[in-house]
């Protein structure tokens, strides 16, 4: 049958004057083997031994020393939960086996009386919360545990927790109620069931008999000695303690600190830093929420995309953060030092500004911790840590370790960023020097072989005074059909310097759509008299709302869109400009083809600076390879996108472009 109850609350329950006191594992383990000393040297005959484990190896590690006690009485009594072979048993000693879910399994008893002496042991495990426990690991855990009791010399009280143990040994085994019955009567013990009323405040006495025939010369200066000595074992385990949990805080420090600066070796993205950084700090010191985020010191707003999250706390991801109007940050940044607030619900900054009562009620802040993340004095982000349940204050050396966390992210944000730099700065250089060899290849075919026309026609003009008229005429011609060649291949990177470089004026007006693409049909066909069109279909209708745009530059966009379409798409194929709403404030405009396409590797490059499909150098249609660059900055310069779709090679392409509407 199972008791539930635990025994120390009976007997504290039975003798309400005695207090119960905190032992260390250690202390209770040398208090054991004193009294199981006392016993095994002393000159009583019969001694009245019980003994309660809460589980089967602990027993085992004193197994030899009960056979030793058991040969000096026959009441020796040893009770504790089976683990592998403990059972009911009366081989040496009595044995007691109880159900793991007995209330007995938390708990540690010994009592010994004897015919001069009496002691007793009564404790029960002490459970110390989760979050309180640190990793420390198994041997100091194990040195941490404590339990609540009693332990005393006093004979009622002995006498009281012996027979609470008896009752439950006949409870377990009834077929040692008659053994009992006589441990009772030799040891003047009643029954608990008798005896539940308080004892007076005399029971916490010596029995002034028991005392006279003791064989100790002075059992008051023995208590006395003993208790000094119990004193000072709990001190001496209680430094110990702290000593352990110093060097693991130092370890935890270390081993988290190491485990950034690896993050930070193995990876040069800031992204994934931060992410290492806020899983391990929130899990080291069981907060709530933990957040990092980089900021600067100007910065209005945050939105949080890194997070750490307990369970029961409500995520703060995608969530915009205000900066500037919380004083909490501006004194941290400011300060450059830790910001932190034990009780948000009594501090007098949170509790007077309804900003941040209204972010404590919302997000259910309860303590408050904010480090900022800095480098040689610049504000590179900001660590938080919020407790959502408790005030429970977090330790200095915790706080300091948030703070050893902050500083080495500093660095390894800074280097990320350097890396980045660099490599944008790779990417530049790379991109110029293909700029440098493509205008080279340019200019060597854009300017040369016009150039090379005109010499041979004016040299032929020269040296040929009597020439025909008309093939006088086809020269002139030819000669002036490349310098406009020239001309527009200098004005194109002209206007690609000027966009590129800023220093273009935009005359932004209220424009129709409609008339800015028939300006711009009517430059395309102006320029190509000379070479037959594909079908080019115009479907704008009159009927959408004003743009606003520079209309030159807009004509632009159109021609040079248009121009392309038509110089890769067959005179059988067709050309189709259209424009709608796109249901953002901006109009669209498609210009599509049925011409040559894109591959789709070149689909993300079309719009550099010289891009030509074919090559510079083997392509059958002119041109610079800039016109789409031009495109690109002109519609950024209105604020708005362009991108261009195809289905492949010979399957025409589509670009389209938005501009913004009045």
């Amino acid at each position: 049958m199972i008791v539930p109850i635990s025994l120390l609350a009976e007997l504290l329950q039975a003798l309400p004057q005695l207090r119960a006191q905190i032992y260390f594992k250690s202390s209770m383990t040398a208090l054991s083997h004193a009294m199981e000393d006392l016993v095994l040297a002393g000159s009583d005959d019969e001694p009245l031994v019980i003994a309660s484990f809460q589980r089967e190896r602990f027993y085992r590690q004193e197994a030899h020393r009960y056979r030793r006690i058991a040969s000096r009485s026959s009441q020796v009594y040893v009770l504790a939960a089976p683990e592998t072979e403990f059972k009911n048993s009366s081989e040496c000693h009595e044995t007691v086996a109880f159900a793991p879910e007995d209330g007995l399994s938390k708990e540690w008893h010994l009592v010994v009386l004897g015919e001069h002496y009496s002691t007793c042991l009564i404790c029960q495990e002490k459970i110390v919360p989760i979050d309180d426990q640190d990793d420390r690991g198994p041997l100091v855990m194990d040195q941490a545990r404590r339990f609540e009791g009693i332990w005393t010399f006093d004979r009622e009280v002995s006498s009281k927790a012996a027979a609470l143990l008896l009752d439950r040994i006949v409870n377990y085994r009834p077929e040692l109620a008659e053994k009992i019955d006589r441990a009772r009567t030799t040891y003047k013990l009643k029954t608990a069931k008798k005896t539940r009323k308080s004892a007076t405040s005399k029971a916490a006495k010596p029995d002034k008999s028991t005392a006279k025939s003791s064989k100790i010369p002075n059992p008051k200066l023995s208590d006395a000695f003993t208790e000094r000595l119990v004193t000072y074992l709990q001190a001496g385990q209680h430094k110990l303690l702290k000593a352990y949990a110093a060097i693991a805080a130092q370890e935890r420090k270390e081993r988290l600190v190491n485990l950034i600066t690896t993050a930070m070796r193995q990876s040069l993205n800031p992204q994934e830093i931060v992410e290492v950084a806020v899983q391990e700090l929130g899990t080291a010191l069981s907060a709530s929420r933990c957040l990092i985020y980089r900021c600067k010191t100007a910065d209005v707003a945050v939105k949080i995309d890194r997070e750490f999250l307990a369970p029961g706390a409500s995520s703060m991801l995608d969530q915009t953060w205000l900066l500037q109007e919380n004083q909490i940050w501006i004194d941290a940044v400011a300060r450059q030092e830790r910001v932190y607030i034990q009780d948000t619900a009594q501090h007098p900054l949170i509790v007077n500004t309804q900003f941040l009562e209204k972010i404590v009620k919302n997000w259910q802040i309860v303590s408050w911790l904010m480090v900022p993340v800095l480098y040689q004095g610049r504000v590179l982000g900001m660590v938080e840590m919020h407790q959502c349940r408790s005030t429970l204050a977090w330790e200095e050396d915790e706080i300091a370790l948030v703070e050893a966390i902050a500083t080495q992210l500093g660095a390894a944000l800074i280097q990320a960023e350097t890396y980045a730099h660099l490599e944008e700065l790779n990417q530049q250089l790379e991109a110029l020097d293909r700029t440098r060899s493509n205008l080279i290849a340019i200019t060597g075919h854009e300017l040369r072989t016009p150039l090379s026309t005109i010499q041979v026609c004016l040299e032929s003009l020269n040296s040929e005074p009597d020439m025909p008229a008309q093939l006088r005429q086809i020269m002139l011609e030819t000669a002036l059909g490349d310098a406009d060649r020239m001309r527009k291949l200098v004005q194109d990177f002209l206007t690609l310097s000027h966009l590129e470089s800023g220093r273009v004026q935009w005359n932004v007006e209220s424009l129709t759509l409609q008339e800015c693409v028939d300006l711009a049909l009517s430059s395309v066909r102006s320029r190509t008299v000379d070479r037959q069109l594909p079908e080019i279909i115009a479907e704008v209708s009159a009927e959408l709302p004003l743009v606003q745009a520079d209309g030159e530059w807009l004509v632009e966009v159109l021609s040079k869109l248009l121009d392309n379409a038509c110089k890769f798409t067959t005179p059988q194929g067709s050309v189709t400009i259209r424009a709608k709403c796109n249901g953002s404030r901006m109009v669209e405009v498609l210009v599509a083809d049925t011409g040559r396409g894109i591959e789709a590797n070149s689909l993300k490059v079309v719009f550099d600076r010289f891009y030509q499909e074919e090559g510079a150098l083997r392509r059958s249609a002119g041109g610079t390879g800039l016109g789409l660059a031009i495109c690109k900055q002109i519609v950024a310069g209105w604020g708005g996108k362009i991108w261009v779709d195809s289905a492949g090679k010979d399957r025409g392409s589509e670009f389209h472009f938005t501009i913004p509407t009045v």
